[in-house]
């Protein structure tokens, strides 16, 4: 399994100034086997062995590249893999040395592989480069070299390369051999590359400054959340030392529902930051299309990168896209029963965290529910969690009138969390936008008022 996430660098240390001195050997030996093969495959010498040029001994090396190559046991073929895919982002002028032509037939040489790209003007390596360098013409160590592209290597499965083949009636040697953005800014900056929102990845990463102290909800719920947390401390036990592994799978989904306002995405960004793993909330307008098949590919992209991150993918909103199937009366139907059907798959196969968000439960397609591991209510706070959310909210610094009272704000008004937030808001704005430098019991009761009546609540 990859290691990337577990890596711990000396913060002490100019981490770039590490990998750029590793990486300066590294380049050294890559140039050194590159030049070899050149001279042996032209000179028809078939006893050449790469094993031969020694590595640079990366043992007792702190920069990112070296822990990583190390913490995986990654032999010479692996990391000749990896650097030959960095080239064209390190050392590109490296690589001009495939440029050499047949003068035989006025052409480049088909075993060199490469591709050329719409404004590099470098050589730009494909996989039958990378087999070259490794092979030569042996077509026994050609059909080894390949294994490095198998679904299931550690290179490919973990996403630390990939292969893209334009056109898919095309041999796989001919793919672009590329290095993922995540590995790339390991191994050059010796940080691990955390996506923001693009079209490419449409999701964005939450926080908040609250702790887990902080969150208030009522026993019964604060237990069940507590058994999602749990599965993120003990799943290797359970799995692995249990020998589990064979009849659970390793993700787990959580469904998350009630009134607006009642802390579920808080309470996801929060287990998150308890388990210190980043939380990815998936921006639904972005995934859905009205596009036969593009809904799939945009789920597909995001279920992908996710796949063997330190992440949780939090879908806030649900029901817009776990949806109950309908009866095929359409193409439309039939359409949005296939994306559901795929949603179905992805989220039961994916191996990580996934939380689901909702106020209407009863809109959620029942082959969901079945597959959840923890479906949690959150009620609306009672009286005790009312007031305790007002106190935490106005904190200590926030300047109140003497006569606040939030004990009768509590007992008079059922609000959501979310809501008191909004009162507060208001409250606050309104006392400075009046000359005041307090809030007063009626700024918050105005508020109140306002917020009912927004929520279709009206008081007297």
């Amino acid at each position: 399994m990859i290691q990337a996430q577990q890596i711990i660098l000396n913060h002490d240390d100019d981490q770039q100034s590490l990998n750029s001195h590793t990486m300066a050997s590294e380049i050294t030996w890559f140039q050194k086997v590159l030049e070899q093969r050149i001279h042996h495959y032209f000179e028809l010498d078939q006893a050449f062995n790469i094993g031969t040029i020694t590595p640079p001994d990366i043992a007792s090396d702190n920069s990112a590249y070296s822990q990583f190559i190390s913490k995986n046991n990654f032999a010479i073929a692996e990391r000749i893999t990896i650097l030959m895919a960095l080239m064209p982002h390190i050392k590109p002028e490296l690589l001009d040395t495939f440029f050499i032509k047949n003068a035989n037939l006025d052409r480049n040489y088909t075993e060199f592989g490469g591709w050329k790209g719409k404004s590099h003007s470098g050589f730009l390596p494909t996989v039958e480069t990378l087999v070259f360098v490794l092979s030569g013409n042996n077509i026994y160590s050609r059909f080894q070299v390949l294994q490095l592209f198998d679904d299931e290597s550690d290179l490919i499965k973990n996403k630390v390369l990939k292969v893209d083949n334009e056109h898919k009636d095309e041999p796989f040697l001919s793919g672009a051999l590329r290095i993922t953005t995540e590995y790339l800014n390991l191994f050059t900056t010796g940080i691990v590359h955390k996506p923001d929102f693009s079209m490419s990845f449409p999701a964005k990463r939450i926080y908040s400054q609250l702790d887990w102290e902080e969150l208030i909800l009522c026993p019964t719920v604060h237990d069940e959340v507590e058994q999602i947390t749990s599965w993120i401390d003990v799943k290797d036990t359970i799995m692995h030392t249990w020998g589990l592994a064979k009849n659970i799978k390793p993700g787990y989904r959580a469904l998350l529902y009630g009134p607006p306002g009642t802390g579920k995405s808080l309470t996801a960004t929060l287990i998150g930051k308890k388990a210190n793993m980043d939380v990815y909330r998936v921006d639904l307008s972005a995934i859905v299309s009205k596009y036969i098949g593009e809904t799939e590919k945009n789920l597909a992209n995001i279920f992908d990168q996710a796949e063997n991150k330190n992440w949780i993918l939090f879908f806030d909103e649900a029901d817009a896209l776990f949806g109950k199937r309908s009866n095929t009366s359409s193409s439309n139907d039939r359409h949005s029963n296939q994306e559901i059907a795929y949603l179905l798959q992805r989220t039961e196969d994916f191996p990580g965290i996934i939380i689901l968000a909702t106020n209407l439960k009863a809109n959620m397609d029942e082959a969901f529910v079945r597959r959840f591991q923890s479906i949690i209510y959150f009620p609306m706070p009672d009286v005790e969690q009312r007031e305790q959310l007002w106190k935490n909210i106005l904190g200590s610094e926030c300047k109140l009138a003497k006569d606040i009272n939030i004990k009768d704000l509590a007992e008079k008004y059922e609000m959501s969390g979310g809501a008191i937030i909004n009162v507060i808001r208001y409250a606050a704005i309104y006392a400075l936008r009046t000359g005041r430098e307090a809030i007063n019991q009626q700024d918050l009761t105005q508020g109140v008022v306002r917020e009912l009546r927004k929520e279709g609540k009206i008081i007297s």
